[in-house]
């Protein structure tokens, strides 16, 4: 029995010299030590040793038992060690190396222009005023003068919710809630999204951009609406930029008019960006019609305004010569990173 004791701790030892794995060596000590185990099978063996013998193998075998466990220790301390310095050299970070270059995102040229003319309005003590998007009938059209049978809906075709509740065509609807809510004197611009019916093509967009203008108080004429937008077409394009008001018909202002820019293509000698004229159109315009004031609760024998609409891509397109609206919602970066 010694002898078979002795041979157990030489295979386990061995087998343990051999092991790679943590896993493998805890079926080493299953085999060696465990319930059914080697050792345990020889010890069961005791009871037909003499009383001589006895104390003698046990003592051996419980030495037997000490030496596979401390080898199965050393071993399991030298398989995690070996692990760990495996894991570190696998995710380790050579610093060395060049670093990722990362890109940095820039404000979309809608958001750019959008911003400088928030700025240059600020500038000029407006304030800047929100509305809802989905609005009411009321506010989108009856309150600009504009009944249910005016024909100038047709123009501006809308997507309806139902009968009374549609999406918004301009923000002229937020000059409205502004109106019946503050008392004059009113200078605000309302920049937001509007949405027509309309087709997809280089001109056209069912979703595109507006800001209007608004101000309301005692003494106000064309004068200063043509002082207010020939400011802004400065900031925004130079002092070399020029203005032409042409006369227009919009039922929610009276006088109306229609503003032109000299081309930016030609300079005002006429190219085909701007069909030999010189100029292209702007925005509408106006004094604002009395009976859209008196409809808010405003006097119009005391008090009286001017009113503009400018579209945003219309602005964006002249500042950076883009000749298609659709780049603009495409999200191609190869145009977006030019800016």
């Amino acid at each position: 029995m010694k002898e078979q004791l002795k041979k157990i701790e030489e295979l386990a030892k061995a087998e343990l010299a051999e092991c790679t794995e943590i896993k493998a060596l805890d079926d080493l000590r299953i085999k060696y030590l465990g319930k059914k185990g080697e050792l345990t099978a020889i010890l069961k063996q005791m009871g037909k040793l003499s009383a001589e013998e006895r104390p003698v193998v046990g003592q051996l075998a419980n030495k037997v038992r000490a030496d596979i466990e401390e080898a199965l220790s050393e071993k399991l301390t030298s398989l995690k060690a070996s692990e760990q310095a495996a894991r570190i050299a696998a995710e380790s970070i050579d610093i060395t190396l060049p670093g990722k270059a990362q890109t940095i995102g820039k404000l979309h040229p809608l958001s750019r222009v959008e911003n400088e003319i928030r700025d240059i309005f600020m500038g000029m003590g407006f304030n800047i005023a929100d509305g809802p998007e989905v609005d009411d009938d009321y506010h989108v059209f009856e309150a600009l003068n504009l009944p249910p049978d005016h024909p100038a809906r047709d123009t501006q075709d809308t997507f309806y919710i139902n009968d009374k509740i549609l999406l918004r065509t301009q923000t002229s609807s937020v000059q409205v809630h502004v109106m019946e809510t503050q008392k004059p004197p009113i200078r605000i611009i309302s920049p937001g999204r509007v949405y027509r019916s309309d087709a997809v093509d280089a001109t056209h967009s069912p979703l595109f951009h507006q800001i209007e203008g608004l101000v309301v108080d005692k003494g106000i004429k064309m004068s200063d609406l043509k002082g207010t937008l020939e400011m802004l077409m400065k900031k925004l394009y130079g002092n070399e930029c020029r203005l032409r008001f042409r006369p227009h018909h919009f039922p929610f202002t009276e006088p109306s008019c229609e503003v032109d820019i000299m081309c930016f293509n030609c300079g005002g000698k006429g190219c085909s960006m701007c069909k030999d004229e010189g100029f292209i159109e702007l925005l509408g315009a106006g004094m604002v019609h009395p009976k859209v004031l008196e409809g808010c609760g405003i006097d119009s024998s005391v008090y009286s305004g001017f009113a503009f609409g400018l579209g945003l891509e219309r602005m964006v397109m002249g500042r950076y010569s883009i000749n298609d609206l659709r780049l603009l919602y495409e999200n191609d970066v190869r145009f977006l990173e030019q800016f």
